[in-house]
């Protein structure tokens, strides 16, 4: 299941656990995420690399047994945006050495389960991790731009990021928005407002720009999460769209960067209309009063 393309209720993490702390994990983790149990860093590294687990849970006492822990520094350095977490369920002679090793790996989050209220804390720890995702992130950004926006402008901020990051089109915004695609068109047309494809393609790179992030996913593994036919055809839509190579927007842009140069083009210069608009609305011209022939006027206010 892709992380940012399908919206779910429960995150995926990806664990090297004993087994006992398998079975705690999995119960700690009911109706807030789901874990993938693996044996060795490779197999965490090709989850990560097919965006298979929004955060990864190491146990202090599994990785004694992991005969090159340098390897997880590699995890933590490639994978930055995906937070690495070191699991403390029992103490023995090797736990000190095993703690400040990955702590030299570069992890920073450690939880003692050794009490229940270790288990609680990991279970907040990630549903934080959940809570906190780039969509929240953007919409909060969008409306934070556009203080007093009308009830049908802050859905329409909720829905375009939620299709982002589902990789959906103008006619899936339009349902979500219960209008017809012709008509959401129209409206943003007549208010001289960017359409709703260029925001929606904006809304896009936002999060191509978070999966850039990481420097262990490829430019090719990044055009396939986002529903791209191959490298080639997600540079010619950034080029179309930036007048920039995948490399060049890899460079420059991460997802905050981006949500700016969204704010920067279509939000800002705006600003004014993006407040008064509301696309739920269809805001009619006054109708003119039509005058039938031969029948007297009544005076105008003001009149002799």
């Amino acid at each position: 299941m892709h992380e940012w393309r399908k919206t779910t209720s429960m995150s995926s993490i990806t664990t090297m656990l004993t087994p006992d702390e398998q079975l705690r994990v999995d119960a700690a983790g009911t109706g807030v995420f789901a874990s993938t149990h693996r044996s060795s860093v490779d197999d965490v590294l090709r989850d990560l690399r097919q965006c298979r687990a929004r955060a990864v849970v190491l146990s202090t006492a599994f990785c004694r047994e992991v005969p090159d822990l340098s390897r997880v520094a590699r995890v933590v350095r490639e994978f930055p945006q995906v937070p690495t977490v070191a699991l403390l369920s029992q103490v023995d002679r090797g736990t000190a050495r095993a703690v400040l090793t990955l702590g030299q790996c570069g992890i920073r989050t450690l939880v003692d389960v050794r009490e229940p209220t270790g288990w609680r804390e990991l279970r907040n720890l990630l549903a934080r991790e959940q809570s906190t995702d780039l969509q929240q992130v953007a919409i909060a950004h969008v409306l934070g731009e556009l203080p007093g926006a009308r009830p049908g402008m802050r859905r329409f901020a909720q829905v375009l990021f939620e299709l982002a990051a589902r990789t959906g089109g103008v006619s899936d915004l339009a349902a979500a928005m219960h209008v017809l695609p012709s008509t959401l068109m129209s409206r943003f047309f007549r208010a001289e407002l960017p359409p709703p494809r260029r925001m929606l393609t904006y809304a896009r790179l936002v999060f191509a720009a978070h999966w850039f992030e990481n420097p262990g996913l490829s430019i090719s593994r990044v055009a396939t999460q986002m529903d791209y036919s191959s490298a080639q055809s997600f540079g010619r839509h950034l080029r179309h769209a930036l007048n920039l190579t995948a490399q060049q927007f890899r460079d420059r842009y991460d997802a905050r960067g981006m949500l700016q140069r969204l704010s920067d083009d279509l939000l800002v210069p705006f600003r004014a209309t993006w407040v008064a608009f509301d696309p739920l609305v269809n805001r009619r011209r006054s109708p003119r009063i039509r005058l039938a022939a031969g029948v007297p006027q009544p005076p105008l206010h003001g009149s002799s």
